[in-house]
């Protein structure tokens, strides 16, 4: 996707990947594809007792998966991932007694898909023979995400049998979940362990493919995971995934190192529906959210639109196919309100109220949202129209549960005491908090929520002018400049400057300074006047901590740097604020304060090895020169890869209208970035080229028949 440019950018070949940093629990190595997702320490193993293992369908396939060179684990050199769903372990046999060096190089090639293949090599450095006994010791507790993450998986082993030169692992408790090991070089198989004893020559190697598979039903899971064959599916999925999308080149090494790991992990999150129809969307992030989130699934498609329109239709398509049909306080289901999260573990009925939760005041205003912008990012018109029942059942819900006291002011209140406490995108139990640190009493009316809801107004609006519904174009609007003045009488601080994080139960404000009123900016609900003042706030070190924006102020009573919503830096918070300030560049200081930020999320990815995480410690840089991690954040996650797109977009001034034939930039890059161009732009028929540099488009390629307006 992306290259560093001098005077002429070029892209990147197809699956160029670079070594990187990788980022999970604790240190942990992360690999993803699709669901499917492993975590290992650095020596590739798959520590019992650790919140490590392979994960299927949000069960842990595998519990133990450790590798003992003469008995003991070997010792590590490097790890290097090429891509998110593979890597190379680079290890060696701990010296002999007495002996600094080692001759023995071992190598653990990983791949993960619907499994996961792995090829086992030993290299003999030395000028002798040498023997080598190998133990792999495997095992499955089939356990649910949710008890892992928890800490409660407990100790369960799985029912072991060996058959055909395969060992099979069985689930105690449902024997229709399972698990396969086989081995291309077959080892003598011990309960739960394959052993191999060998002798390898001076200069030689020995290999071996190991391939461990899911079974349903005592049925393989359909996978490309055969011996010699494993790497080909993942690879041609992501080679696909690049050849339809948007090239992007930049000058800046960094900037081309950060899009570069953006786009391969945001195909390795992609999933593929189970219809046969292959509609993709994004799961939210690994380790624990490799599943359909509303609210995440649709923020990331909205920021990956600049490298295609599909994603983000996948996602409005299968988010349509689950939205609420009837009232359900258990799982918080609504008549037009789309699902917060899916899940299909063991345990997944008894988590939230179950495997389909709707508890979020947010995902159904951002799916009206998104849906007008692929219409004017040129998707299909016929779907499109297809989905709009859908949008008039969100719009609908907007009006008969998302605004349940008739005030104007979407709120929400937790259905059952088994659902989210807040329904937010902070939703964390003390996510929303007043100036003195004090818990908001629901019902909570959250101000993005409101900027949202203003946005999905005008979307619907702007969608039935689309298709010759004028009357209730005009409807629509004049709703959403009664919000809109509404949300600036009754939220806005005027002696502080900023707007209330939300409206309590009582209809007090809740008046801490967060990130929240930046997305008010990105909505476009906010005045100038506001819009000038607020920029302001978010300016000062207690919001701007030199790596990205606080989450909350530093100057608020439950400021807490360490906590998950409570001080923390989120890259796609940050580049959400970016986008609004961008969105309202007129205002003095917007545009600076949009590039110091911009650049605070680029050096912290150069921390990360190019890969923005969830969330970091929101310290202020000048007490940490590097961003502090946040000990349990996803590493890739969604929205956190996605993030770059939204900067670059953003900075472009890109807004395209493919119904009306006319392309808008108005780019403001950093200095710092140089030269970035995106190529292959797809807006529906047209193909579009764009160079650009400081505030001056230096190259364009648009059809004929439309308009580029650049002022």
């Amino acid at each position: 996707m992306t290259a560093e440019v001098g005077s002429t950018p070029s892209p990147a070949p197809l699956n160029s990947g670079e070594p990187s940093g990788l980022g999970g629990c604790g240190g942990s190595v992360t690999l993803v594809e699709g669901g499917t997702f492993c975590l290992s320490n650095r020596l590739g193993d798959v520590e019992p007792g650790r919140p490590h293992g392979l994960f299927f369908r949000d069960t842990r396939v595998i519990s133990r998966w450790e590798l003992l060179v003469d008995g003991r684990p070997a010792e590590s050199l490097s790890v290097l991932s090429p891509e998110a769903f593979a890597a190379r372990f680079v290890l060696r046999r701990p010296p002999h007694a007495g002996l600094a060096d080692s001759t023995l190089l071992v190598v653990r090639e990983r791949l993960v898909a619907d499994g996961m293949h792995e090829i086992l090599t030993l290299e003999n450095m030395g000028r002798e023979p040498t023997a080598v006994a190998l133990e792999l010791h495997v095992d499955a507790d089939f356990v649910d995400l949710f008890a892992v993450k928890e800490g409660r998986a407990g100790h369960g082993r799985a029912d072991v049998t060996v058959a055909e030169g395969e060992l099979l692992l069985h689930d105690h408790a449902d024997r229709m979940r399972g698990l396969s090991v086989s081995a291309t070089v077959e080892p003598v198989f011990l309960p739960g362990t394959l052993v191999w004893r060998i002798v390898v020559l001076p200069g030689e190697t020995w290999q071996t493919e190991i391939v461990a598979q899911p079974t349903v039903g005592n049925q393989r899971v359909q996978a490309p995971l055969e011996p010699g064959e494993g790497l080909s599916a993942p690879s041609r999925k992501m080679a696909a995934w690049r050849h339809t999308a948007t090239k992007i080149a930049a000058a800046d090494p960094m900037l081309a190192q950060v899009l570069r790991r953006s786009e391969s992990d945001l195909g390795a999150l992609q999933i593929h529906d189970e219809t046969g129809e292959s509609r993709p969307f994004v799961a939210a992030g690994a380790p624990w959210f490799m599943t359909l989130f509303g609210r995440d699934s649709l923020l990331t498609a909205w920021m990956a639109l600049p490298l295609e329109v599909d994603l983000a239709l996948g996602t409005l398509q299968q988010l349509a196919e689950l939205q609420g049909q009837r009232v359900d306080p258990i799982t918080e289901e609504e008549p037009g309100r789309i699902m917060h999260e899916m899940r299909r573990g063991p345990a997944s009925r008894h988590v939230l109220g179950g495997s389909t939760y709707y508890g979020s005041a947010d995902a159904t205003p951002l799916f009206v949202m998104l849906l007008a912008e692929c219409h004017r990012w040129g998707a299909d018109p016929e779907v499109i129209k297809a989905l709009l029942p859908a949008a008039d059942a969100a719009v609908q819900w907007i009006t008969d549960y998302g605004d349940h006291d008739g005030d104007g002011f979407v709120e929400y209140r937790r259905a059952t005491d088994r659902g989210l406490i807040n329904q937010g995108w902070k939703d964390s139990f003390d996510g929303i908090n007043d100036a003195a640190g004090h818990l908001a009493e629901a019902p909570i009316a959250l101000c993005e929520v409101q900027g949202y809801t203003y946005a999905a107004l005008l979307a619907r609006a702007e969608l039935a002018e689309a298709f010759d519904d004028l009357r209730e174009a005009t409807r629509l609007r004049e709703r959403a400049a009664e919000l809109r003045g509404k949300f600036a009488e009754q939220f806005w601080l005027p002696g502080k400057g900023w707007y209330a994080v939300a409206l309590d139960g009582r209809k007090r404000h809740v008046d801490a300074l967060t990130s929240n009123a930046a997305h008010c900016l990105w909505t476009g609900i906010a005045n100038d006047d506001h819009a000038a003042e607020l920029v302001e706030r978010l300016s000062g070190p207690e919001m701007d901590t030199g790596f990205g924006l606080r989450t909350l102020a530093s100057s608020m009573g439950a400021y807490n740097p360490m906590s998950y919503h409570c001080g923390s830096v989120w890259p796609h918070d940050t580049a959400i604020a970016v986008a609004g300030l961008l969105r309202y560049r007129q205002v003095p200081g917007a545009v600076e304060l949009a590039t110091r930020l911009a650049g605070g999320l680029l050096d912290a990815a150069a921390s990360f090895g190019g890969r923005l995480p969830e969330l970091y410690c929101g310290f202020p840089r000048d007490q940490f020169a590097a961003p502090v991690p946040y000990p349990t954040s996803c590493s890739p996650q969604a929205w956190a890869s996605a993030a770059p797109l939204l900067l670059v977009r953003s900075f472009f001034g890109l807004d395209p209208d493919v119904p009306g034939r006319t392309l808008t930039v108005r780019p403001q890059l950093p200095p710092a970035w140089g030269k970035v161009a995106l190529s292959d732009l797809k807006l529906d028929s047209a193909t579009v080229d764009l160079v650009a540099e400081g505030d001056q488009i230096t190259a364009a390629r648009v059809p004929d028949d439309w308009q580029l307006i650049t002022r």
